[in-house]
């Protein structure tokens, strides 16, 4: 099989270096994609794209440049690497820059072993004939009184990288998402919530019909909310909000943050942030994954990693840079695109599932607040200050209750982290996935 996208990274690679560059790499990122939405039964889009997009990051010394193209001409690469290295000159050194050393690199890797690309390609036909059965679905539970819309989309992605350090790198994705806003009551009583899923497959797509129907029950639900009392109660977060939690752990272990000193983690590594028994697991090599990629954005094979091992922080994400900065060792957690360096970032992140079910999590609350939407954000990465708007439902006497909006859940993320309780029911829907989580002391500010 042939990857032309890799070849042209390939030979764009070697002129650089032959052109004087020390050190060069290149990234090739393509996409199709093709999305329909429809609103009272009515299609409201059809778009259809393509592009190609090629960068080239050059190395004179710790001098680099990047340049980028969405051209893929051979005739032109020559006056791109000229344009690099004349940039290149002309920039401050930076001591940590430069391709990756000592750790093992992928040599040239194009085979999928994570089955990350499905052959089922749908037409528009279908996309609108899904985004139609899902809207149905919404519309059909009593209570919903209009379409806030759906959607149905495709898309296939492709990532060649090749470097003057033998890098030779190319995978490819498909994506298959279907997805539902309903609404329900009047005027200013009006509600409105939704349901998603996204997939690698088609086959493990839930049926539009499934999601359109929890999107409608979501917003019935949710009519004539109340405000809960102002004090301080547990707070249970809903596995779709539960993974805003990650996103918090995951910048404030960020090479970079910890690199500058702006995380309020940056003391943490080897300390207990979390209960005994809490483990968040990064792992980019997990089959059909939503984040899954077999190598990372400086070709480094990406293997899984325990950041938090029994509620003890094990390890930051690196990529070259900051690792150098931190005098470590990259653990392959780069990410890039075409016109920017390659920074840390996180891949399939989750939370390991507890052995409590969702039910047993919350049954001995008497008074707390159970979360389905949070809105806005006031979190502070240095100080870990947390304060976010939220909906969702009070709990009461160990039960989901009546619904309630417009407050605020406020903490401080250490502690937080500190007193944080995991449920069993951890699925993977989002690429950032957690189960249901109980933080017990948190400040409520509503009426």
């Amino acid at each position: 099989m042939t990857f032309p996208s890799l070849d042209l990274a390939c030979e764009l690679a070697e002129r650089a270096r032959l052109k004087g560059a020390d050190a060069a790499d290149v990234v090739c990122v393509g996409s199709t994609s093709l999305g329909v939405s429809v609103r009272n039964g009515v299609t409201e889009e059809l778009e259809r794209s393509e592009t190609t997009d090629l960068g080239l990051r050059v190395f004179i010394g710790k001098q680099s440049a990047i340049v980028s193209t969405s051209t893929l001409d051979t005739a032109r690469f020559d006056a791109l690497v000229e344009q690099a290295l004349a940039m290149a000159q002309v920039l401050p050194a930076d001591a940590n820059a430069g391709l990756p050393e000592a750790v093992p690199l992928i040599g040239r890797l194009t085979d999928n072993q994570l089955d990350l690309v499905d052959t089922a390609e749908p037409d528009a036909a279908q996309l609108l004939d899904r985004a139609r059965r899902t809207e149905d679905a919404a519309r059909a539970i009593q209570g919903v009184s209009n379409s806030a819309g759906a959607s149905a989309t495709w898309g296939r992605s492709s990532v060649a990288l090749a470097s003057s350090a033998g890098v030779a790198g190319y995978y490819a994705r498909t994506r298959h998402s279907v997805s539902m806003s309903a609404l329900a009551g009047e005027g200013t009583g009006m509600q409105r919530d939704w349901d998603f899923h996204s997939t690698v497959h088609l086959s493990d797509l839930e049926d539009g019909a499934v999601i359109g129907a929890q999107a409608g029950r979501n917003a019935v639900a949710r009519l004539k909310p109340t405000q809960p009392r102002t004090g301080v109660m547990p707070a249970v977060y809903a596995p779709r909000v539960a993974n805003g939690l990650l996103g918090h752990l995951s910048g404030a272990i960020n090479g970079i943050a910890i690199a500058r000193g702006t995380s309020f983690l940056k003391e943490k590594m080897g300390q207990r942030v979390f209960p005994s028994g809490i483990r968040v697991i990064d792992d980019p090599r997990r089959v059909r994954g939503l984040r899954s990629k077999p190598f990372d954005g400086e070709g480094i094979a990406g293997q899984p990693l325990e950041l938090v091992a029994d509620g003890v922080l094990q390890d930051w994400l690196l990529d070259c840079r900051s690792a150098r900065q931190l005098g470590l060792t990259t653990n392959g957690r780069a990410s890039r695109g075409t016109s920017s360096p390659p920074s840390p970032g996180a891949s399939n992140l989750y939370f390991a599932a507890g052995d409590i079910s969702p039910e047993a999590l919350i049954a001995d609350i008497a008074e707390g607040v159970y979360l389905t939407e949070m809105m806005g954000s006031a979190v502070n990465g240095i100080t870990g200050d947390y304060s976010r708007g939220a909906s969702g439902f009070m709990i009461r006497n160990g039960q989901l209750a009546e619904p309630i909006a417009e407050f605020t859940v406020a903490g401080n993320l250490l502690d937080m982290f500190g007193r944080l309780q995991v449920a069993s029911d951890l699925t993977f829907r989002f690429g950032s996935d957690s189960p249901t989580i109980r933080i017990d002391g948190m400040s409520i500010a509503g009426n």
